[in-house]
């Protein structure tokens, strides 16, 4: 069975449904990112984390500072330690980011049908009537009938956890905007989104920079997350600086997650190690039925490309629930059954209440899709479409994961099977 990039063994039964899964001595070979934050920071959560299947640890810089998480980065350096398991450091730059500062941290009610101002006045006071945010520009960039969304951190699609504004007008360094549904938002910060407007704001900017030169350098960073790439020389950009860094073994991951970012992606792809699609903020910039169409393009060109895809934003709902939904859970499959080498979890582990759990779970539902994975047909369509030979890296790569599959799989199976993972040379760029 073949749809889009999905592609499933063919002697799959319905009986294997009803089969208790196969405990393993390995975890998914899908790797999941954990981003690291309030509730999951201690050495005896992380440790849970490692046990669970993290393999890389997320380091959010777009909120607090850096003595904070290097004290989490400490925790997690003990933690590898007591499991005996490794675990790559990944630091996510902030971008061009607009945010809201809730300093008294006290839960704000937005109304449907109500109104409320967005400023960049930072000396107002912060209410669900006025909403003071970090960017000058605010009321020259958008116009009457431009969509404003407003969240924890990002804007997560649960209706009473982010605010949907209408703008209605401006007035100097005033946006007045109609409240579109009801919601209340808890935190220190909120993230002001607006829709198929871009900022005019460098990629990588000087906080950005800051973070790296201190906290990266020091740390020695294994992958940069690169928030809001929108065209391929950000990322020429951001290596020529980590070379002056010491920092040139670590690679660059393109987060795109905007419609300008979607319209370079070629170019973006050309010049990063990985990408990882960040469909957060490009689920508010393209209509909700076009999403999974460039989701398949991206992982699909990731993977003939020999470059490792990640995928964001999968169990939203485990945030504050112990299961993901139906739908969740089906998403993740999806993900790994079209290609997608990685998961990252964002606020599920950050601020969620179950972090290990969301792991474990994104983790058995990886492996059950990886069972069922038709990997031969899909080496088969690689090769078709690569025109270069194998390197000498991929080909050693290719037999060290040929010979694993070899002692798993029955001999008939065995002979069938020539490649056993979806993006070449995978194996080499992520920990195993």
């Amino acid at each position: 069975m073949q749809g889009g990039q999905m592609i499933v063994e063919e002697n799959t039964k319905l009986s294997s449904v009803l089969t208790p899964s196969k405990p393993s001595y390995i975890q998914s070979l899908t790797k999941i990112v954990g981003t690291l934050g309030p509730n999951s920071r201690s050495m005896e959560v992380i440790e849970a984390c490692l046990k669970a299947g993290m393999s890389v640890a997320r380091f959010d810089f777009s909120w607090l500072d850096g003595d904070y998480h290097q004290e989490t980065l400490e925790n997690l350096r003990m933690a590898m330690k007591n499991t005996k398991k490794l675990c790559a450091i990944m630091l996510d730059t902030t971008g061009p980011e607009m945010q809201v500062c809730n300093k008294t941290g006290n839960p704000i009610d937005f109304k449907a049908d109500s109104h409320v101002t967005v400023t960049s006045d930072l000396s107002k006071e912060l209410s669900a009537e006025v909403l003071p945010v970090d960017y000058a520009e605010l009321a020259k960039m958008v116009r009457k009938g431009d969509t404003v969304y407003l969240g924890q951190h990002l804007f997560t699609g649960h209706e009473t956890a982010s605010v949907w504004l209408e703008v209605m007008e401006t007035k100097g360094q005033d946006v007045i905007c109609l409240v579109r549904n009801s919601a209340t938002l808890a935190g220190s910060m909120f993230t002001v989104y607006v829709s198929n407007v871009p900022i005019n704001l460098p990629t990588l900017t000087e906080h950005d920079k800051q973070v790296i030169s201190k906290w990266g350098s020091r740390n020695n960073v294994d992958f940069i997350s690169l928030s809001y790439a929108c065209h391929g020389e950000d990322v020429k950009e951001l290596r020529e600086f980590l070379k002056k860094q010491n920092l040139s073994e670590t690679q660059i991951y393109a987060k795109v997650e905007t419609v300008e970012g979607l319209k370079h992606f070629d170019e973006i792809l050309r010049e990063a190690d990985g990408i990882i699609f960040g469909r957060g903020n490009l689920g508010i910039d393209l209509p909700p039925e076009k999403v999974f169409l460039f989701q398949k393009y991206a992982v699909s060109k990731c993977n003939l490309m020999g470059k490792p895809v990640v995928i964001t934003r999968v169990v939203d709902s485990m945030t504050g629930n112990l299961r993901p939904t139906r739908a969740e859970a089906t998403d993740v499959a999806n993900a790994v059954l079209d290609g997608a080498d990685g998961i990252m979890l964002g606020a599920e582990t950050l601020r969620g209440l179950y972090p290990v759990e969301s792991i474990t779970i994104v983790g058995k539902i990886c492996a059950e899709a990886e069972n069922v994975y038709n990997h031969s047909l899909h080496f088969k369509r690689i090769i078709r479409c690569v025109e270069e030979p194998m390197s000498y890296a991929e080909s050693v790569a290719s037999s060290a994961v040929l010979n694993f599959f070899m002692y798993q799989l029955s001999k008939d199976d065995f002979y069938r099977s020539t490649w056993t993972h979806k993006s070449r040379s995978n194996y080499l760029v992520w920990y195993v």
